[in-house]
């Protein structure tokens, strides 16, 4: 039962976690003037318009995967690199406001929690929420295609160092998957990850004072 109870809290997590991400893309992209996601029917927090098949398996089986991007037209924005960074940085920041709302939530709900704490089977919902969601914003924040911080790194890259990342921008899967299977990836991951929950940690830390 409490292997069923695990399998459903992190299910749910990655879910939420997937559709607030992609939302957030398409909500700023709309708000600076895009149609195109709200057409694509991504205007939605519904997490199934935004799965894609493979990305959910491979995240089953190497807990790292992808959702299909939302469709961006920045020809409609006003100022091109502004709305393109906003759009990119929507997804990240809103898994680490997601992973906030947790934090302070997990502290108004259990005081007597904390880093290596032991957790009761209740809190694992929110403890999932919070942890994928910040694994989920600092994978993604990466500079490796198609990953959001790749779009990023894209708008501030001149001269040579332009040319070889859209040179090798199409083999961006493949580096991350090799990453992936090798470990290699969660050494890179995990102290950020970590950087970024003590910073949760401290901003929450005033509660209940």
């Amino acid at each position: 039962m409490d292997r069923l109870w695990e399998w459903i809290s992190w299910g749910a997590a990655v879910l939420i976690a997937i559709a607030v991400h992609e939302y957030a893309h398409a909500r700023v992209a709309n708000d600076f003037g895009d149609p195109t996601p709200r057409a694509a029917g991504r205007l939605t927090l519904n997490p199934l318009s935004h799965l894609d098949l493979l990305g959910l398996l491979m995240l089953l089986l190497i807990r790292i995967g992808w959702a299909k991007p939302v469709p961006i037209n920045p020809g409609y924005f006003r100022d091109r690199r502004r709305g393109m960074l906003m759009v990119s940085l929507a997804g990240p920041l809103a898994n680490f406001a997601l992973a906030l709302i947790s934090v302070a939530l997990i502290k108004l709900l259990w005081p007597a929690g904390g880093f290596g704490a032991s957790w009761p089977s209740s809190m694992m919902p929110l403890l999932y929420l919070r942890d994928f969601n910040v694994v989920f914003g600092v994978f993604n924040l990466l500079p490796i295609p198609p990953l959001d911080g790749s779009r990023i790194a894209r708008l501030y890259l001149r001269g040579r160092a332009a040319s070889l990342f859209y040179r090798y921008e199409e083999y961006g899967r493949w580096v991350i998957l090799v990453l992936a299977v090798t470990g290699l990836l969660w050494g890179i991951l995990h102290p950020l990850s970590n950087l970024v929950l003590r910073v949760l940690d401290f901003v929450t830390s005033f509660l209940g004072r």
